[in-house]
C-alpha cells in the first residue's frame, strides 16, 4: 500500500488529478447503482400508490418526483418512451434521469451550461442510453427549432420545464412536440389565486433578475389556464410546492383532475439569498416581502401588475 501511495504522488499533477477525477466518477457511478436497486423496489411500490403524495419518492430528482412519474406513467402508460427535459444541470438532479436507467427511455436534454453538458457526456450512462445532452440557453423563439434539430417532434411521454425564469412563456411556445405528461416548475410565492408570471425576457437570468432568487416563473393559476387552453389537465403538486403535474385530458384513465385550490402547495424550502449573495434562510411569508412591487405580467390580460 505505502509503494502504490509513493508512487501514485511521484506520478506528474496531471496524471494524478486525472487518476483522482476517475475515482470520483467510479464513485458517483457505484452510488448510482446503489441508488438503482433500491429505486427499482421504490417504483414497483409507487405504482401501487392512489395518488401523487403517496407515491413520491426521491432517486435522481431534487424532491419526490421520481415517484409520482413512475406512479403517472404505469396510469397512462405512454405510447412513446420519449422525453425532454431543459433546465438539467449536471443532471444529478433531474426529474428524466430515473425514467432513463430505471425504465430505459430515451430523450433530450437541454441546458445553458456547456461545462454541464460536457460532464454529463462523459458520464457512463450517456453512451449506455438513448440520451442527447445539448448545451443551449432555451427561449420561447429558438425552443421549437432546437428540438426539431434534435429529432424531437410529434409525440412524446414526458416533457420537463424548470428554467426558473420564462418557464410558462416557453411552454406557451412549443408547438412541434405533444406529451402525455408534463412537469413545469411553478413559484409558489406568487400564490394560488393571481394568472401572473414574470414578464417574457429571452435572457431571463434568476440571480440577475432579483437578488433574493425568489423573483422567477409563473404562479400555479397561470400554468392551470395555459394548460386547459393545450388540453391538459391538472392533477397535482409535488409536496414540496415547485412541480405542477399535467395530463393529457384524453390520457387520465381514471385520474382526477383537480382545480388549482385542490392541488396548490405552499413551498417551505428556504433557498432565499440577501444581497450579498448569502442563504438567508427565510420562511413563509418574510420571503414574499423580498419581492413586493416587483413587476409580473398578467397572463389573463396581457397587462403589466405589481406583486
Amino acid at each position: 500500500m505505502k509503494r502504490k501511495i509513493r508512487r501514485f504522488l511521484n506520478e506528474p499533477l496531471q496524471e494524478q488529478i486525472r487518476e483522482v477525477q476517475n475515482q470520483l466518477r467510479q464513485a458517483r457511478e457505484d452510488n448510482a447503482a446503489t441508488k438503482l436497486v433500491m429505486g427499482a423496489a421504490l417504483a414497483k411500490l409507487a405504482r401501487q400508490a392512489n395518488s401523487l403524495r403517496e407515491a413520491e419518492f426521491k432517486v435522481f430528482s431534487q424532491f419526490g418526483d421520481d415517484g409520482i412519474i413512475q406512479y403517472l406513467i404505469s396510469r397512462i402508460k405512454p405510447r412513446v418512451d420519449t422525453f425532454v427535459e431543459f433546465g438539467v444541470e449536471n443532471y444529478e438532479e433531474a426529474n428524466t434521469r430515473f425514467l432513463l436507467l430505471n425504465d430505459n427511455w430515451k430523450g433530450l436534454i437541454i441546458d445553458g451550461s456547456p461545462a454541464f453538458i460536457d460532464s454529463i457526456k462523459a458520464s457512463a450512462f450517456y453512451w449506455r442510453h438513448s440520451l442527447k445532452a445539448v448545451a443551449s440557453f432555451v427561449t420561447a423563439e429558438n425552443i421549437n427549432q432546437l428540438l426539431i434539430n434534435n429529432g424531437i417532434t410529434g409525440q412524446i411521454g414526458l416533457l420537463s420545464i424548470d428554467i426558473d425564469g420564462n418557464d410558462y412563456w416557453v411552454w406557451k411556445a412549443i408547438t412541434v412536440v405533444d406529451a402525455d405528461i408534463v412537469v413545469v416548475e411553478y413559484n409558489s410565492l406568487f400564490g394560488a389565486e393571481r394568472s401572473i408570471s414574470v414578464p417574457y425576457k429571452p435572457d431571463f437570468v434568476r440571480e440577475q433578475a432579483h437578488y433574493s432568487y425568489l423573483y422567477f416563473g409563473a404562479s400555479l393559476p397561470a400554468l392551470y389556464n395555459l394548460a386547459i387552453e393545450k388540453g391538459y389537465a391538472f392533477v397535482g403538486c409535488n409536496q414540496a410546492g415547485n412541480n405542477a403535474y399535467f395530463v393529457k385530458q384524453d390520457k387520465l384513465n381514471g385520474i382526477p383532475g383537480l382545480s388549482v385550490d385542490e392541488g396548490y402547495v405552499y413551498s417551505r424550502f428556504r433557498e432565499s439569498r440577501n444581497q450579498e449573495g448569502q442563504m438567508s434562510f427565510l420562511d413563509g411569508i418574510e420571503r414574499s416581502a423580498l419581492i413586493e412591487g416587483l413587476p409580473v405580467i398578467n397572463t389573463r390580460t396581457n397587462k403589466e401588475e405589481t406583486l
